[in-house]
């Protein structure tokens, strides 16, 4: 009855634990989300880095050329989006026009009696808008964004400076915790120590002790490294191929604005599950409202679908899914998590965190941990 009790008292403080560090996290989400993308950032540089090191190019010259390409991306990136969606919005009135139009038709045909709908007209709907409000929000928001973006760069020159001495910190005490109760036990021992056993023979199971536990250490830190790497550069490859495959395929079909479409697929995709419904639901009701028949909508539809379940459906479990071996459902928990913890940015981050925590407690000796991990895990448990 006591080890019971024990057990419901442990699970309760561990649940609480996980609560007060979620608030936590939510509460300090300006400094937590910028650290988090710094440190992703590292992982991300980290075999460049390794190869501009082996040519033994200086430290702070490889963190300038990190930053110099960092910016370079964002720049690029973000002159696409801005030139696309200026070029949308300069053809929004049209498109406004037929959506109006469309509304007004379907809601006659199913017969709703709502004004609103009856009468929709979208150049009203955006009248009766607080456009000055909105416009303040808007630049507050960029605001905001250079802000974390500036901050983000902060923390990467620090981790890129720090990561060394952080490892070393960590090891050092993870080595001393692990290795100090193998010296007690053999300490115990020693006074049954035959005649023919040395001193010299305790120092040695004490060193291949301690290679033992720096071997485990260095295998957690390569294997987090290596996962988040090749979730990191093959998940950004794959949703680039699918927007620039997007872009090509709804240009040959004439749907307005493919470039649009094809930075969203890159960009929602992302967000695993969510993004992808997102990312196909946009360009199909455009089409609805370019073309004004169901024909095209369903053709924009199976592109779409198309793209979609070859890259993120077959292509990106078979390169992404195997490596990080996590169950489907834990991604979607994940992503709902993540999203409420940090919003959009949560939900970007939520697989490469979740495969962490699972790589660290996939490594733990605990029976609940490794229950927690088995969960966690896409492969089925023998």
């Amino acid at each position: 009855m006591r080890v019971k009790s024990d057990n419901v008292v442990r699970f309760f403080i561990s649940a609480i634990g996980i609560i007060i560090t979620g608030i936590a996290l939510r509460e300090l989400s300006h400094i937590f989300i910028p650290f988090i993308i710094a440190l992703f950032l590292y992982f991300f540089f980290e075999p460049f880095n390794n190869f501009l090191e082996s040519k033994k190019i200086p430290s702070f010259l490889i963190t300038l050329i990190d930053i110099a390409v960092t910016v370079l991306v964002l720049y690029s990136v973000g002159r696409i989006i801005f030139d696309s969606f200026i070029q949308f919005s300069e053809g929004f009135p049209e498109y406004a026009k037929k959506l109006s139009t469309i509304i007004r038709d379907l809601s006659k045909e199913i017969g709703i009696k709502d004004p609103f709908f009856r009468y929709f007209s979208f150049d009203k709907l955006v009248k009766s808008l607080d456009l000055q409000s909105l416009a303040g929000g808007l630049f507050s928001s960029t605001m905001d964004l250079i802000g974390s973006v500036l901050f983000v760069v902060f923390f990467f020159i620090f981790v890129l400076s720090g990561e060394k001495t952080i490892y070393e910190a960590i090891k050092h005490y993870y080595i001393q915790k692990k290795v100090q109760p193998e010296i007690n036990r053999i300490k115990r021992t020693k006074s049954k120590l035959q005649n023919d056993e040395t001193e010299q023979d305790f120092d040695l199971e004490l060193k291949q002790i301690r290679i033992q536990k720096e071997t485990e250490l260095e295998n957690t830190f390569k294997e987090i490294t290596t996962q988040i790497q090749k979730y990191i550069i093959t998940k950004f490859l794959i949703n680039l191929a699918a927007g620039v495959i997007t872009f090509i395929l709804l240009n040959f079909y004439g749907l307005d604005y493919p470039i649009v479409w094809g930075v969203f697929v890159f960009l929602f995709n992302f967000i695993p599950t969510i993004g992808s419904a997102a990312a196909l639901i946009l360009p199909v009701l455009f089409s609805l409202v370019q073309f004004e028949n169901f024909s095209s909508v369903i053709i924009v539809t199976i592109i779409m679908a198309s793209v979609q379940t070859i890259a993120f459906n077959v292509a990106e479990p078979m390169i992404i899914g195997n490596r990080l071996n996590l169950n489907p459902l834990i991604i979607l928990l994940s992503v709902l998590i993540w999203g409420y913890i940090w919003g959009i940015v949560g939900m970007l981050l939520s697989v490469p965190i979740t495969a962490i925590i699972k790589i660290v407690i996939s490594n733990s000796k605990s029976d609940n941990l490794i229950f927690v991990s088995n969960i966690m895990s896409q492969k089925r448990v023998k």
